[in-house]
């Protein structure tokens, strides 16, 4: 499947559906696909995507789109280093939350078990938030931001 063609594959399938979450999902997919033709990539490059998106088999009408926007971005990520905007920022509040929880039970155990948490959960939020849109900044600066 050529990019071209799955740029009008999904602009059809936003005209035929109606749930929010299946248009998100192809709206997604258009952006990707009109970032990459913007980028000047090799004709070697264009085809390993062109094959990458005929082995995702679009096809199928039971397919979980959602999952198959994920392996893209795998692909595109690992095989080029491409990223999605947003990516490092939403993986630093991920990962901020989760070792603010702990830094609050072990650390801020003096405060009360729930303020404790709380505030390990905020802090280590804020600190995700800070490196992850720190790290996207540089991303985009590179070029690899979708």
């Amino acid at each position: 499947m050529t990019l071209k063609n799955a740029l009008n594959y999904f602009e059809s399938l936003v005209s035929e559906k109606s749930k929010k979450s299946e248009i998100k999902v192809y709206h997604e997919f258009i952006q990707i696909i009109i970032g990459l033709e913007k980028r000047n990539l090799s004709e070697t490059e264009i085809q390993s995507i062109e094959r990458a998106l005929n082995a995702l088999n679009f096809n199928t009408p039971t397919e979980n789109y959602n999952k198959v926007l994920k392996q893209f971005k795998k692909y595109l990520k690992d095989t080029f280093s491409l990223t999605p905007k947003r990516y490092y920022t939403n993986l630093g509040i991920a990962l901020g939350s989760s070792f603010g929880l702990l830094f609050g039970v072990i650390a801020l155990s003096g405060f009360e078990r729930s303020v404790g948490i709380s505030l390990g959960i905020g802090f280590g939020m804020l600190i995700g938030l800070t490196i992850g849109r720190t790290m996207d900044s540089k991303a985009e600066a590179s070029g690899n931001l979708l």
